[in-house]
């Protein structure tokens, strides 16, 4: 027995969805951590470009400094330590940490020369994080109740499962805003200050690639990051 919760299928179609013709993606890596504002900004006037036919889409790859940010659903009492600088944002979703040692993608893609539909690009950027997982021989799962990517841990029990990467969305003009984030090496134990991404289940924990028994640095995640996108999205 896997789970009481349901595993989500891959959808073979992805790819041919949500691959476009046209140029590629431009892709940027920041490298020095970039302050929540100033992503929250370059976002924006890139999305704007986008959706103007200005600019190529972006999947831009960075880490932040230490913070906590709420998505349109996040619960005042989830925040249980604002140890660190809190961000409303208008992603989907609940509160979530960013900090050093997370790989942070903020892809913003044109949706309406892809696919326009919002569940099947959530479920496009779930299956996109679980092939760059696959390179380091994790297995990352979905689940219909909690959005973002799980792994089994069944040294902590039979039906414990930690959360690696964490996905919110945001669309303007068809075009995404925010994106992935994927536990490297980050302090785990600055999710204590929240209740992440509202799961309160003790069964439910967080974890890293690092936390896994991986030795893995931003740049291999980034090398699986690329070969994932192009499988997902498109060269």
């Amino acid at each position: 027995m896997v789970n009481a919760l349901q595993t989500r299928r891959e959808d073979p179609a992805l790819t041919s969805f949500f691959a476009r013709s046209g140029p590629p993606a431009e892709w940027r890596v920041a490298d020095s951590p970039v302050a929540y504002q100033e992503a929250l900004d370059v976002m924006e006037q890139r999305a704007a470009d986008i959706a103007a036919g200005h600019a190529p889409e972006l999947v831009w790859l960075l880490e932040h400094p230490p913070l906590y940010t709420s998505g349109t659903s996040a619960r005042p009492d989830d925040l249980i330590d604002a140890r660190f600088p809190v961000f409303a944002t208008g992603r989907g979703g609940q509160f979530t940490y960013h900090g050093p040692g997370q790989r942070v993608v903020y892809l913003m893609l044109d949706l309406k020369r892809r696919r326009p539909d919002v569940r099947a690009y959530v479920a496009s950027l779930e299956q996109f994080t679980i092939r760059a997982l696959a390179a380091f021989n994790v297995r990352g799962e979905r689940r219909e109740d909690r959005v973002g990517v799980w792994v089994a841990r069944p040294e902590k029990g039979p039906t414990h499962e930690d959360k690696i990467a964490a996905i919110g969305v945001r669309l303007k003009r068809w075009v995404s805003l925010h994106g992935i984030s994927i536990n490297v090496e980050p302090d785990l134990s600055h999710f204590s200050g929240i209740v992440p991404c509202g799961v309160q289940d003790p069964r439910h924990g967080v974890t890293s690639l690092v936390d896994l028994g991986l030795p893995v640095t931003m740049h291999d995640v980034d090398v699986a990051l690329k070969q994932a996108f192009e499988e997902v999205f498109g060269a």
